[in-house]
């Protein structure tokens, strides 16, 4: 079985992204140069021109449902979704498509857990927010995104709160610092909501800063792990027994005053939100676009400085804008970039080159995030994932159909999610999550039991592959199951010629085929 699964991969290989890339063109873009199609278009096509730098054509259909949903709910389509979409003749089809899943419930999960990556959700070292204060803080963090708070409101309940870790959530942001020095908090400030790495600032910035964290206080209570976070007007009380005032700066430069009384925390959330603020709006979606596009306009996108300058001023400065318009409203910012004609470039470059690829010129070639990978090969095979947990006490209990995007817990693992890149969630930086493909990963959708497992015992293409009828039906399913499109002329004469020379039956050349296309990089990757 084994050979015949390696034959079908070898044959289908050229057809998958790993050879003659010219000739998968057809399936992957759209005859139709792009056009602009609304101010984000504007200024990037206009510094391409600037750059005599061309823009690859549009994405073809099946591209874009399939990079849509990956994006946008971290999610796969359906065979059904993506043949209606396919089928869909109304030439505002995207558009829909972009609004429809922007409400769906998959959209709070996934960008739940890019959030818990940045905002380190973890229950075991070195976070050791503890299961009972991980679960509160998640699942405040997927109202918020469900809800659609206003990122400012958010960043300032993160910021201001105080309370119990199991009961007031957001105060679980400086409990998930890996350290209680005002210092410390400061540069996980910086890093999470103005792009900045402190190890590059003059220390007397970060000092000053770090006088607006110099009072709070941690005190536990009589239920197991539970701490209160609060306001502690009496921290750092001079050798006479009274408060001290610290003087704190801004990162601007401004100084402020703080009274003995005043929780510095409100001072400095509020020049943080502030719509003038020089960081704020920059560093987040600096963040979406790089979320959403796999590269910063600033990149990497939590290390903004002026001599990493970036790559197109005037579209940072337009997301600046438009956010900031919107009352900081960010799936105003999603809907901006997703229906854009530069979101929806092919991956099939027009002009190559450094340049052209922080200039946007065409769609990055980027690998799944773990947890979406695993999901898309549970949704192909009806089948679940086992995880684990390292926690002995209160045991976490993790249901047998829990999807991956959908876990609170960093400490949460299983061996795939290990093998491909899941973040560990410990610093907050983007860098954390492997974008890097490695042999282990081939080797493991090669050769692995599970993955082998999940085919051969999967009921779901147990019953497509034992269907009566045409076998084109059926391949056309398996493609638009895993990969949303359709096969090519060329694709469904290679299944036909392996089909003849394995001898195999219909059902062992399906399964073979399904193989085949799990491995391809056409699958592995946002394309």
């Amino acid at each position: 079985m084994r050979a015949a699964l390696i034959a079908g991969a070898v044959l289908l290989a050229s057809l998958t992204g790993r050879a003659q890339p010219a000739a998968q063109q057809g399936p992957f873009e759209s005859t139709a140069a792009p056009v602009s199609r609304n101010k984000i278009d504007d200024v990037v096509f206009a510094s391409l021109k600037r750059q005599g730098l061309q823009a690859a054509r549009l994405s073809s259909d099946a591209v874009f449902v399939r990079r849509a949903h990956l994006d946008v709910i971290g999610t796969l389509p359906t065979a059904e979704e993506a043949g209606a979409f396919l089928a869909d003749q109304d030439p505002n089809k995207r558009r829909t498509l972009i609004d429809r899943l922007l409400e769906r419930d998959e959209f709070a999960d996934y960008w739940a857990m890019k959030w818990s990556d940045t905002l380190r959700v973890k229950s075991e070292f070195p976070i050791n927010l503890w299961p009972n204060a991980v679960q509160a803080y998640h699942r405040w963090i997927r109202t918020a995104i469900r809800d659609n708070v206003a990122y400012d409101t958010f960043a300032r309940e993160l910021l201001t709160s105080s309370g119990s870790n199991f009961r007031d959530a957001p105060v679980n942001f400086y409990r998930a610092v890996q350290g209680r020095e005002p210092q410390t908090i400061a540069a996980a400030v910086a890093l999470t909501f103005m792009g900045a790495r402190v190890e590059r600032w003059p220390k007397d910035r970060l000092a000053g800063m770090a006088a607006f964290f110099s009072r709070i206080g941690y005190k536990s209570t009589g239920e197991w792990k539970e701490e209160i976070v609060y306001f502690d007007p009496d921290k750092g009380a001079t050798a006479a027994g009274g408060p001290a005032t610290p003087s704190a700066v801004l990162p601007d430069g401004t100084s402020v005053q703080l009274a003995p009384g005043q929780d510095p925390r409100d001072a400095f959330a509020s020049w943080l939100v502030s719509p003038t603020n020089p960081w704020f709006a920059r560093a987040v979606v600096n963040r979406v676009w790089f979320w959403l596009l796999g590269r910063g306009i600033v990149h990497e996108p939590d290390d903004i400085r002026p001599d990493n300058p970036p790559s197109n001023p005037e579209l940072l400065a337009l997301l600046e804008r438009e956010l900031v318009a919107a009352r900081f409203d960010l799936k105003h910012v999603y809907r901006l970039i997703l229906n854009s004609s530069t979101y929806q470039l092919s991956s099939i470059p027009a002009a190559g080159g450094s340049a052209a690829e922080a200039g946007f010129a065409h769609a990055l070639i980027r690998p799944l995030d773990a947890e979406v990978l695993i999901d898309a090969l549970n949704q192909i095979t009806g089948m679940t994932e086992q995880y684990a947990s390292a926690i002995p006490e209160p045991y976490t209990f993790i249901p047998p159909d829990q999807r991956s995007i959908a876990l609170a817990d960093g400490s949460i693992r299983s061996a795939f999610l290990d093998i491909f890149g899941r973040s560990p969630r410990d610093t907050g930086l983007a860098s954390e999550r492997s974008t890097q493909p490695s042999a282990a990963q081939r080797l493991y959708l090669l050769n692995s039991g599970d993955v082998q497992r999940k085919l051969q015992q999967s009921t779901k293409l147990q019953a497509l592959f034992q269907r009566q009828g045409d076998a084109r039906e059926i391949i056309n399913t398996l493609y638009l199951t895993i990969l949303s499109r359709f096969p090519t002329e060329q694709e469904l004469g290679v299944v036909r010629d392996y089909s003849q020379a394995a001898g195999a039956n219909r059902r062992g050349v399906a399964q073979d085929l399904a193989w085949a296309l799990i491995n391809s990089a056409e699958f592995c990757y946002r394309h």
